[in-house]
């Protein structure tokens, strides 16, 4: 099933695009463990373990609507604040870490024109760790009104795999869903010189909600 279908199904219950590899599987092994174990305890005994999972991933995967807040930048994830480091070239650096139990699907910062998406090989050490830095990674650049947005979608030690949404040279509106990084690891905005953050180490954010920038 494409990932376009299973985004409009389960009831309305949107999941995300870019799922399927993961979900499938682990659904269809459930609904099979399940309809056997009615027959045989062995299976009954498989159908636990499997059920649990596909519900894991299920919210795993899950791709809520957000009522998306007004401001000139707002979190592109759910997620902690891990750090806030001034850069050398005036810009701030903002990483927010995801954990597994983060809704993973990435939105836009800005309104803009996405003027690059380059994928960058590299490890998969944890996310909040410092060497994550040189992990495999997607970064973005958005043409917008403050100018050059840069932002870098960090895999971690699970999530092995990013999924951009979106080409270059697609027009984006705030909030809008660009990618998806699977189960949990680490966005990156650099916010340009003289925008001051408005949010702190610690702070939990919202992707589409979560204001990062301060008037």
């Amino acid at each position: 099933m494409p990932d376009s279908q299973i985004s409009a199904s389960r009831g309305g219950v949107r999941l995300a695009r870019g799922a399927s590899p993961w979900l499938l599987p682990t659904v269809a092994t459930a609904a099979l463990s399940l309809a056997r174990s009615r027959r045989s305890g062995r299976w009954a005994a498989v159908a636990v373990p499997t059920t649990a999972l596909a519900a894991g991933m299920l919210w795993f995967f899950r791709d809520p609507e957000r009522e998306i807040t007004q401001g000139r930048v707002i979190s592109p994830a759910d997620g902690v604040v891990q750090s806030i480091m001034p850069w050398k070239d005036g810009r701030t650096r903002v990483a927010i870490f995801m954990s597994p139990l983060n809704v993973h699907v990435n939105r836009a910062p800005l309104a803009g024109t996405v003027t690059s998406v380059e994928h960058i090989p590299g490890g998969f050490v944890p996310a909040f760790n410092k060497e994550s830095e040189n992990n495999e990674r997607v970064v973005w650049h958005f043409d917008t009104e403050l100018g050059d947005i840069e932002m870098v979608q960090i895999a971690g030690a699970v999530a092995r795999r990013i999924v951009p949404y979106i080409p270059q040279g697609t027009k984006v509106e705030q909030g809008e869903r660009i990618g998806l990084i699977r189960f949990g690891s680490r966005v990156d905005i650099y916010l340009p010189e003289g925008v001051d953050v408005a949010v702190e180490v610690g702070q939990a954010t919202t992707a589409g909600v979560t204001r990062i920038d301060r008037d």
